[in-house]
């Protein structure tokens, strides 16, 4: 079993940046998938970036047209946390942020194994 804890949520001003932090426990992640996903009010999840399992060709990265150039995810397996640095925030990025993550090497659907709980993000403008 894996938990996942996300961290870093917050109030924001437009324009300005957050960074997220998913820390998991239970399991070494470095196999798994790992994504971002967030739900809006009103609006049904979905997935904001995701970032592949190691291979011997590296990481692989999907992001939402939304987001492309101002988030970036990333991961650091030594410390079992994966990360999502948003810039260049607007009001409409205001969700609930979920890190999840999958058994399968790269995953961009919702059909993921293990959620966390949530950490609300809110810009204002």
């Amino acid at each position: 079993q894996v938990q996942l804890v996300e961290s870093g949520g917050g109030l924001v001003q437009a324009g300005g940046s957050l960074r997220l932090s998913c820390a998991a426990s239970g399991r070494t992640l470095s196999s798994y998938a790992m994504g971002w996903f967030r739900q809006g009010p009103g609006k049904e999840r979905e997935l904001v970036a995701a970032i592949s399992a190691i291979s011997w060709t590296g990481y692989s990265t999907y992001y939402a047209d939304s987001v492309k150039g101002r988030f970036t995810i990333s991961r650091d397996n030594a410390k079992n946390t994966v990360y999502l640095q948003m810039n260049s925030l607007k009001p409409e990025d205001t969700a609930v942020y979920y890190c999840a993550a999958d058994r399968r090497r790269i995953a961009t659907d919702n059909e993921y194994d293990y959620w966390g709980q949530g950490t609300q993000v809110t810009v204002s403008s």
